[in-house]
């Protein structure tokens, strides 16, 4: 941590803002913000995620350390000092918020972001929520928080809001500065106060019509892609049992111009946003109104349901052989929750390969991403990917990264389960 006079002489000579959680939301809009000319100081709790940026090295796929030594060359820098909060007129708070053990949201890091916060909080200062949570948190949760320990009021003495995230690691197309970024204040004056940051350097700014309107925003957004991911799951499991080519029928009902939006299923869903974010909503339904949200719940029973599924038919295709599962090799490629990126964040080739393992198989996989996976006893192929795909009784495309010539590895396998429908000849889900 730094001393306060390392910090004196280290912050911007003038305005500068702060943003709190340096990770795959943090540090690419603090990038996009210095690439405009925000000055900007990053804080985080670790001293090792920290050092590392300081150093010029990258922890984000969208970032190479080339960008990083940019942003340090433009005056960006990273501390563990909470202390920076207390001369900055703008806060955002990028911390995670994962579930807890029993499903439900887990705001730790959130409230620990308010406390370091609200005890270094000067008026006029403008803080900003962008972690995902349910309607009514910034509000309830965050406010109470800072206004306390400061004294101060919100919407009076500063400006609060909240910004749903929307970074979509990996996406070449949209990234911080052309998403539009949708802003809900406390009051019409705080919504426009954090409209005037977010337009220094976004594109096209979104006014909500308060802060739970964007909470809840983000959670339709997110609950939408998981309902209509959870439906073609579903339907691939009977469509396989009728024998209908989903992946075929999926392509005829894209060529209608209107009415349709293609998703595809899979061996589950993954990453912070999908498998996480509608629990949070379902969560506040049940809690604040007394029933259940029955999509979400049905969706997230579903798409959980994937890696058991995509299990079993992998032995009915041992079986189809003569071969039991227990003692089969199993090859996984690709155990990124996306195509592309080295984010394993909820991807289900986890579950999927403890599933495997507990039905006897010798699993080992491969990642031009990933050295190592999170689960006890799945080795890595290090060697000729060629050789392994070919020693392997089965083989399962569970994540297609561009690096994989699909229709060659199945040229070279036994057996080739394709989980993303990306193959000529291969057993598709």
């Amino acid at each position: 941590m730094r001393s306060e006079i390392e910090l004196e002489h280290s912050l911007p000579t003038g305005p500068y803002s702060v943003i709190l959680g340096l990770g795959y939301v943090g540090l690419p809009l603090a990038q996009q913000a210095v690439r405009s000319g925000v000055a900007i100081v990053g804080l985080d709790v670790s001293e090792r995620l920290v050092s590392s940026l300081n150093a010029g090295r990258s922890h984000v796929d969208d970032l190479s350390d080339a960008d990083v030594g940019v942003m340090l060359d433009a005056g960006f820098w990273a501390t563990t000092n909470p202390t920076v909060v207390s001369g900055a007129e703008s806060v955002v708070i990028c911390v995670p918020t994962p579930l807890s053990e029993d499903g439900g949201p887990d705001l730790s890091m959130v409230r620990s972001a308010g406390q370091a916060i609200g005890a270094r909080l000067s008026a006029g200062t403008l803080v900003v929520l962008e972690s995902t949570t349910y309607p009514g948190t910034t509000e309830e949760v965050l406010r109470p928080l800072l206004e306390e320990p400061s004294g101060l009021v919100a919407g009076r003495d500063f400006h609060l809001a909240f910004s749903p995230e929307r970074i979509d690691p990996g996406n070449a197309r949209y990234g911080v500065a052309n998403t539009p970024k949708v802003v809900g204040g406390l009051t019409a004056a705080c919504t426009e106060r954090a409209s005037d940051f977010y337009g220094r350097f976004i594109d096209t700014v979104v006014r909500a019509r308060g802060t739970r309107e964007a909470e809840m925003a983000k959670l339709l957004e997110n609950t939408y892609r998981h309902v209509n991911i959870a439906m073609v799951n579903e339907m691939a499991q009977f469509c396989h049992e009728l024998q209908i080519d989903l992946w075929n029928v999926i392509e005829l009902a894209r060529t209608k111009p209107f009415g349709f939006q293609a998703f595809y299923p899979g061996p589950g869903v993954g990453g912070h946003c999908i498998p996480i974010d509608p629990n949070y909503l379902s969560h506040r339904v049940q809690q604040q109104l007394g029933h259940p949200f029955r999509f979400v719940e049905l969706a997230q029973e579903i798409n959980a349901s994937m890696p058991a599924y995509v299990a079993h038919r992998a032995q009915d295709l041992l079986n189809a052989d003569k071969l039991a599962i227990n003692g089969s090799r199993v090859l996984l490629l690709g155990v990124t929750y996306k195509p592309d990126i080295a984010d394993e964040r909820e991807s289900p080739a986890t579950p999927l390969a403890k599933r495997l393992m507990g039905l006897g198989a010798e699993v080992s996989f491969h990642d031009p991403y990933v050295t190592s996976m999170r689960v006890s006893g799945v080795s890595a192929v290090t060697g000729d990917l060629m050789a392994a795909v070919a020693a392997a009784d089965l083989v399962m495309l569970v994540q297609n990264h561009k690096e994989y010539d699909v229709n060659a590895l199945v040229a070279a396998s036994r057996r080739f389960f394709d989980t993303r429908g990306v193959s000529r000849s291969g057993v598709k889900l």
